[in-house]
Protein backbone atom coordinates (compact mmCIF):
# COMPACT_ATOMS: atom_id res chain seq x y z
CA UNK A 1 0.00 0.00 0.00
CA UNK A 2 1.26 3.49 -0.81
CA UNK A 3 1.61 5.73 1.70
CA UNK A 4 2.37 9.59 1.20
CA UNK A 5 2.65 11.93 3.93
CA UNK A 6 0.20 14.63 4.45
CA UNK A 7 3.29 16.95 4.67
CA UNK A 8 5.11 15.91 1.13
CA UNK A 9 4.75 17.92 -2.34
CA UNK A 10 3.37 15.60 -4.61
CA UNK A 11 2.30 16.85 -7.80
CA UNK A 12 -1.10 15.08 -8.84
CA UNK A 13 0.30 14.67 -12.21
CA UNK A 14 3.39 12.45 -11.47
CA UNK A 15 3.09 8.72 -11.84
CA UNK A 16 3.42 7.16 -8.26
CA UNK A 17 3.65 3.11 -8.45
CA UNK A 18 2.22 0.64 -5.45
CA UNK A 19 3.74 0.18 -2.41
CA UNK A 20 5.36 3.68 -2.44
CA UNK A 21 6.74 5.68 0.71
CA UNK A 22 6.77 9.06 0.89
CA UNK A 23 7.46 10.71 3.73
CA UNK A 24 6.93 14.49 5.29
CA UNK A 25 8.61 16.81 2.91
CA UNK A 26 9.31 14.94 -0.15
CA UNK A 27 8.81 17.01 -3.20
CA UNK A 28 7.39 15.21 -6.29
CA UNK A 29 7.15 17.59 -9.30
CA UNK A 30 4.64 16.59 -12.41
CA UNK A 31 6.83 14.68 -14.79
CA UNK A 32 8.01 11.83 -12.77
CA UNK A 33 7.65 8.31 -12.44
CA UNK A 34 8.73 6.37 -9.28
CA UNK A 35 8.40 2.80 -9.66
CA UNK A 36 6.90 0.21 -6.90
CA UNK A 37 8.50 -0.78 -3.70
CA UNK A 38 10.28 2.93 -3.40
CA UNK A 39 11.00 4.71 -0.24
CA UNK A 40 11.42 8.33 -0.47
CA UNK A 41 12.90 9.85 2.40
CA UNK A 42 12.14 13.55 4.26
CA UNK A 43 13.74 16.72 2.10
CA UNK A 44 14.46 14.88 -1.00
CA UNK A 45 13.37 16.37 -4.72
CA UNK A 46 12.36 14.87 -7.54
CA UNK A 47 12.89 17.56 -10.71
CA UNK A 48 11.29 16.64 -13.93
CA UNK A 49 12.43 14.06 -16.08
CA UNK A 50 13.33 11.84 -12.81
CA UNK A 51 12.12 7.94 -13.21
CA UNK A 52 13.07 5.75 -10.95
CA UNK A 53 12.45 2.36 -11.29
CA UNK A 54 11.87 -0.35 -8.65
CA UNK A 55 12.64 -0.63 -5.01
CA UNK A 56 14.80 2.48 -5.11
CA UNK A 57 15.61 3.60 -2.10
CA UNK A 58 16.30 8.06 -2.32
CA UNK A 59 18.04 9.86 1.43
CA UNK A 60 17.22 13.14 2.69
CA UNK A 61 18.50 16.01 0.67
CA UNK A 62 18.82 13.77 -2.27
CA UNK A 63 18.40 15.55 -5.51
CA UNK A 64 17.20 13.77 -8.63
CA UNK A 65 17.12 15.50 -11.98
CA UNK A 66 17.77 18.75 -11.41
CA UNK A 67 18.63 20.88 -14.63
CA UNK A 68 22.38 20.12 -15.67
CA UNK A 69 25.24 23.23 -14.86
CA UNK A 70 26.16 23.23 -18.79
CA UNK A 71 26.03 26.93 -20.34
CA UNK A 72 24.96 25.26 -23.62
CA UNK A 73 21.93 23.94 -22.35
CA UNK A 74 18.53 25.27 -23.47
CA UNK A 75 15.83 23.75 -21.52
CA UNK A 76 15.50 20.48 -24.27
CA UNK A 77 13.90 17.76 -22.85
CA UNK A 78 15.57 15.61 -21.02
CA UNK A 79 15.90 12.97 -17.81
CA UNK A 80 17.66 11.39 -15.20
CA UNK A 81 16.97 7.47 -15.35
CA UNK A 82 17.53 5.03 -12.37
CA UNK A 83 16.87 1.29 -12.67
CA UNK A 84 15.40 -1.01 -9.90
CA UNK A 85 17.14 -1.49 -6.37
CA UNK A 86 19.21 1.76 -6.68
CA UNK A 87 20.23 3.53 -3.31
CA UNK A 88 21.39 7.28 -2.92
CA UNK A 89 22.37 8.55 -0.16
CA UNK A 90 22.08 11.67 1.18
CA UNK A 91 22.35 14.56 -0.33
CA UNK A 92 23.66 13.47 -3.57
CA UNK A 93 22.99 15.47 -6.95
CA UNK A 94 22.28 14.14 -10.12
CA UNK A 95 21.83 15.79 -12.86
CA UNK A 96 19.55 15.16 -16.13
CA UNK A 97 20.89 15.26 -19.85
CA UNK A 98 21.84 17.76 -21.97
CA UNK A 99 21.30 17.58 -25.86
CA UNK A 100 24.21 15.59 -26.10
CA UNK A 101 22.03 12.73 -25.22
CA UNK A 102 18.86 13.81 -23.71
CA UNK A 103 19.60 11.55 -20.09
CA UNK A 104 21.81 11.04 -17.62
CA UNK A 105 21.54 6.68 -16.59
CA UNK A 106 21.94 5.03 -13.43
CA UNK A 107 21.33 1.37 -13.62
CA UNK A 108 20.28 -1.24 -11.75
CA UNK A 109 21.72 -2.49 -8.50
CA UNK A 110 24.07 0.68 -8.06
CA UNK A 111 25.11 2.89 -4.45
CA UNK A 112 25.87 6.45 -4.64
CA UNK A 113 27.13 7.15 -1.61
CA UNK A 114 26.06 10.94 0.12
CA UNK A 115 27.67 13.77 -0.93
CA UNK A 116 28.16 13.00 -4.71
CA UNK A 117 27.86 14.56 -7.77
CA UNK A 118 26.76 13.08 -10.81
CA UNK A 119 26.68 15.26 -14.09
CA UNK A 120 25.01 15.37 -16.80
CA UNK A 121 24.70 12.86 -19.60
CA UNK A 122 27.23 10.40 -17.31
CA UNK A 123 25.87 6.50 -17.71
CA UNK A 124 27.03 3.99 -14.18
CA UNK A 125 25.96 0.83 -15.59
CA UNK A 126 24.80 -2.06 -12.86
CA UNK A 127 26.29 -2.90 -9.67
CA UNK A 128 28.88 -0.15 -9.46
CA UNK A 129 29.42 1.87 -6.19
CA UNK A 130 30.39 5.22 -5.69
CA UNK A 131 31.71 6.26 -2.42
CA UNK A 132 30.98 9.29 -0.50
CA UNK A 133 32.15 12.95 -1.69
CA UNK A 134 32.50 11.77 -5.58
CA UNK A 135 32.63 14.19 -8.33
CA UNK A 136 31.65 12.92 -11.56
CA UNK A 137 31.66 15.81 -14.37
CA UNK A 138 29.63 15.11 -17.59
CA UNK A 139 29.51 12.87 -20.36
CA UNK A 140 31.78 10.09 -17.67
CA UNK A 141 30.81 6.00 -18.31
CA UNK A 142 31.41 4.05 -15.22
CA UNK A 143 31.12 0.26 -16.49
CA UNK A 144 29.31 -2.28 -14.14
CA UNK A 145 31.16 -3.35 -11.06
CA UNK A 146 33.28 -0.88 -11.01
CA UNK A 147 33.94 0.71 -7.28
CA UNK A 148 35.18 4.47 -7.17
CA UNK A 149 36.91 5.05 -3.89
CA UNK A 150 35.68 8.37 -1.66
CA UNK A 151 36.73 12.07 -2.96
CA UNK A 152 37.87 10.95 -5.98
CA UNK A 153 37.25 13.92 -9.24
CA UNK A 154 36.51 12.19 -12.52
CA UNK A 155 37.32 14.52 -15.29
CA UNK A 156 34.61 15.11 -18.44
CA UNK A 157 34.23 12.23 -20.72
CA UNK A 158 36.28 9.67 -19.00
CA UNK A 159 35.70 6.03 -19.27
CA UNK A 160 36.30 3.52 -16.03
CA UNK A 161 36.24 0.09 -17.00
CA UNK A 162 34.48 -2.49 -15.53
CA UNK A 163 35.41 -4.51 -12.43
CA UNK A 164 37.81 -1.40 -11.48
CA UNK A 165 38.75 -0.16 -8.28
CA UNK A 166 39.86 3.42 -7.75
CA UNK A 167 41.57 4.42 -4.57
CA UNK A 168 39.97 7.02 -2.56
CA UNK A 169 40.92 10.95 -3.49
CA UNK A 170 42.45 10.18 -6.66
CA UNK A 171 42.25 12.85 -9.74
CA UNK A 172 40.56 10.68 -12.88
CA UNK A 173 42.43 12.79 -15.45
CA UNK A 174 42.68 9.42 -18.17
CA UNK A 175 40.67 6.54 -19.16
CA UNK A 176 40.65 3.53 -16.44
CA UNK A 177 40.93 0.44 -18.05
CA UNK A 178 38.82 -3.10 -16.96
CA UNK A 179 39.97 -5.46 -13.94
CA UNK A 180 42.65 -2.93 -12.49
CA UNK A 181 43.30 -0.95 -9.40
CA UNK A 182 44.57 2.72 -10.14
CA UNK A 183 45.88 4.70 -7.65
CA UNK A 184 48.32 7.78 -6.61
CA UNK A 185 48.98 11.36 -8.36
CA UNK A 186 49.13 11.25 -11.16
CA UNK A 187 46.64 8.27 -11.47
CA UNK A 188 47.99 5.06 -12.42
CA UNK A 189 48.26 1.53 -12.76
CA UNK A 190 48.24 -0.06 -8.95
CA UNK A 191 47.98 -3.95 -10.27
CA UNK A 192 45.12 -5.53 -10.59
CA UNK A 193 41.44 -5.99 -8.96
CA UNK A 194 42.12 -9.34 -7.56
CA UNK A 195 40.04 -9.35 -4.44
CA UNK A 196 37.00 -7.88 -6.54
CA UNK A 197 37.51 -10.47 -8.89
CA UNK A 198 37.59 -13.64 -6.73
CA UNK A 199 34.28 -12.34 -5.16
CA UNK A 200 32.40 -11.81 -7.99
CA UNK A 201 33.25 -15.72 -8.87
CA UNK A 202 36.43 -15.51 -11.60
CA UNK A 203 38.57 -18.35 -12.32
CA UNK A 204 42.07 -18.33 -11.28
CA UNK A 205 43.04 -18.88 -14.37
CA UNK A 206 41.09 -15.72 -15.66
CA UNK A 207 42.77 -13.92 -13.09
CA UNK A 208 45.97 -14.71 -14.08
CA UNK A 209 45.61 -14.34 -17.40
CA UNK A 210 44.02 -10.31 -16.64
CA UNK A 211 47.32 -10.21 -14.44
CA UNK A 212 49.74 -11.16 -16.85
CA UNK A 213 48.39 -9.52 -19.86
CA UNK A 214 48.31 -5.79 -17.93
CA UNK A 215 52.14 -6.83 -16.99
CA UNK A 216 52.49 -7.35 -20.66
CA UNK A 217 50.63 -3.61 -20.94
CA UNK A 218 51.82 -1.75 -18.09
CA UNK A 219 55.39 -3.23 -17.19
CA UNK A 220 57.52 -3.19 -20.39
CA UNK A 221 59.25 -0.80 -22.49
CA UNK A 222 57.08 -0.92 -25.40
CA UNK A 223 54.49 1.71 -26.14
CA UNK A 224 50.96 1.31 -25.82
CA UNK A 225 50.36 0.01 -29.42
CA UNK A 226 52.96 -2.74 -29.45
CA UNK A 227 51.81 -3.97 -26.14
CA UNK A 228 48.39 -4.57 -27.53
CA UNK A 229 49.68 -6.52 -30.70
CA UNK A 230 51.89 -8.39 -28.28
CA UNK A 231 48.96 -9.19 -26.14
CA UNK A 232 46.86 -10.24 -29.12
CA UNK A 233 49.55 -12.43 -30.04
CA UNK A 234 50.23 -13.96 -27.28
CA UNK A 235 46.97 -14.67 -25.22
CA UNK A 236 44.52 -17.18 -26.49
CA UNK A 237 40.74 -15.41 -27.39
CA UNK A 238 39.04 -14.86 -24.18
CA UNK A 239 36.06 -12.56 -22.68
CA UNK A 240 38.62 -11.02 -20.36
CA UNK A 241 41.12 -10.81 -23.10
CA UNK A 242 38.89 -9.09 -25.54
CA UNK A 243 37.38 -6.47 -23.32
CA UNK A 244 40.94 -5.20 -22.42
CA UNK A 245 41.92 -4.49 -26.00
CA UNK A 246 38.51 -2.91 -26.81
CA UNK A 247 38.56 -0.93 -23.77
CA UNK A 248 42.05 0.69 -24.94
CA UNK A 249 41.99 0.38 -28.37
CA UNK A 250 38.67 2.71 -28.27
CA UNK A 251 39.56 5.03 -25.62
CA UNK A 252 39.89 8.77 -26.56
CA UNK A 253 41.38 10.25 -23.94
CA UNK A 254 43.86 7.62 -23.51
CA UNK A 255 44.47 5.64 -20.51
CA UNK A 256 45.95 6.08 -17.15
CA UNK A 257 50.16 6.16 -16.62
CA UNK A 258 51.79 2.36 -16.02
CA UNK A 259 53.35 1.80 -12.42
CA UNK A 260 56.68 2.40 -13.67
CA UNK A 261 56.12 6.41 -15.03
CA UNK A 262 58.42 8.39 -12.72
Amino acid sequence: MTQVSPLANVHPGAQIGKDVTIEPFVTIHEDVVVGDGCWLASNCILYNGARLGNNCQIYPGAVISAVPQDLKFQNEYSTVELGDNVSIREYVTIHRGTAYSHKTVIESNVLIMAYSHVAHDCIIRKNAVVANAVNIAGHVHIDEHAVIGGVVAIHQFSRIGKHSMIAGGCMVRKDVPPFVLAGRDPISYAGINHRGLKRRGFSSESIREIQEIYRSIFLSSNNITQSLEIVEEKFPDSAERDEILNFIRSSERGIMRGYNFM
